[in-house]
């Protein structure tokens, strides 16, 4: 089996030229296997306030280009140790939310079937349904680990069951979740109503809130995470506005009292070695996103997917 093919060599082509892929890594065409697959989702038809995050996979992928391929933190060369690839982005109807889910599960099915797992760019929130489906295909259903602001586990918005803010209700009635294994990480901000939480709770959800890992520590979390997780196969949902806005204002419903992006490095980088079978990073809107942080932040996060894969137990 051939080696795996790398980033472009920075020393002989500047960060600033050569291919816009994702850490200016290989396309899918141009290798023989890929064992992870980077694939952008441009949609954010699902959004409820600013639209933008279907601008997303190619701001992140232009805020790839000083990624490096030695991660002193996981101490691990993701591209070294398997081969990543860049698979494009999956092209789905602007118009219409439901034709777009099974457009993109559908298509992440078929990357599934070579191999590959999967490191989904969006995109907006929507979008985690279809990805959960077609890797509960593969695997059953499967443990979550979903840091966002928001619950996401409303059951309707102006009557629409596929929204943003709908998708992990929907993932639990269907069965694709392990609902002994749920985790929201990094919720707050006010609520519709306290019931909000009830329903929550009976879905199978556990809520570390960003108030406790300011309070208890990233290691304590991490703990809590990874007992909760056990040694089933594992599913991250990022959603970029798990940060406070003063890490990542570019994002459609931002709210005070997030994370810092180094909180949510370590929380990741804690899972080494748990199961991972796919992950998601979603809901940048360049147009909000001033000095590109937001884009850098997301780069960063799926940079440590990537690795985390390539340290992960079993698949």
């Amino acid at each position: 089996m051939p080696d795996p093919i790398g980033p472009v060599d920075s020393s002989r082509i500047p960060r600033f030229a050569g291919p816009a892929t994702f850490a200016r890594l290989p396309r899918l065409d141009q290798v023989e296997r890929a064992d992870v697959a980077v694939v952008g989702v441009p949609f954010d038809t699902g959004v409820s306030y600013r639209p933008g995050a279907r601008f997303a996979p190619a701001a992140v992928r232009e805020a790839s280009r000083l990624l490096r391929p030695y991660h002193p933190g996981l101490d691990v060369s993701p591209f070294a140790a398997q081969q990543v690839v860049d698979a494009g982005d999956i092209a789905v109807n602007p118009f219409h939310i439901n034709e777009a889910i099974e457009t993109i599960e559908q298509a992440a099915g078929e990357l599934l079937d070579t191999g590959a797992r999967l490191v989904t760019i969006g995109g907006d929130h929507t979008i985690a349904l279809p990805l959960l489906r077609s890797v509960a295909r593969r695997h059953g259903p499967v443990a979550l680990l979903h840091f966002d602001a928001h619950l996401d586990t409303w059951d309707t918005y102006f009557g629409a069951e596929y929204t943003h803010g709908t998708p992990f209700r929907r993932a639990v009635e269907e069965g694709i979740l392990d609902t002994s294994a749920l985790s929201h990480v990094g919720t707050r901000g006010p609520l519709y109503g306290k019931g909000d939480l009830d329903e929550d709770q009976k879905l199978g959800f556990g809520i570390v809130t960003s108030a406790d890992v300011m309070r208890r520590g990233v290691d304590e979390i991490v703990q809590q995470l990874r007992e909760r997780v056990g040694d089933r196969p594992l599913y991250v949902s990022i959603d970029i506005d798990v940060l406070d806005p003063a890490h990542a204002p570019g994002t459609g419903t931002p709210e005070a009292g997030g994370m810092t992006s180094r909180e949510l490095l370590e929380i990741l980088r804690g899972l080494a070695g748990c199961r991972l079978v796919g992950a998601d990073v979603v809901e940048v809107a360049p147009a909000y996103d001033h000095a590109e942080i937001t884009s850098m932040a997301a780069s960063h996060v799926a940079y440590d997917l990537v690795s985390l894969l390539a340290l992960g137990g079993r698949p």
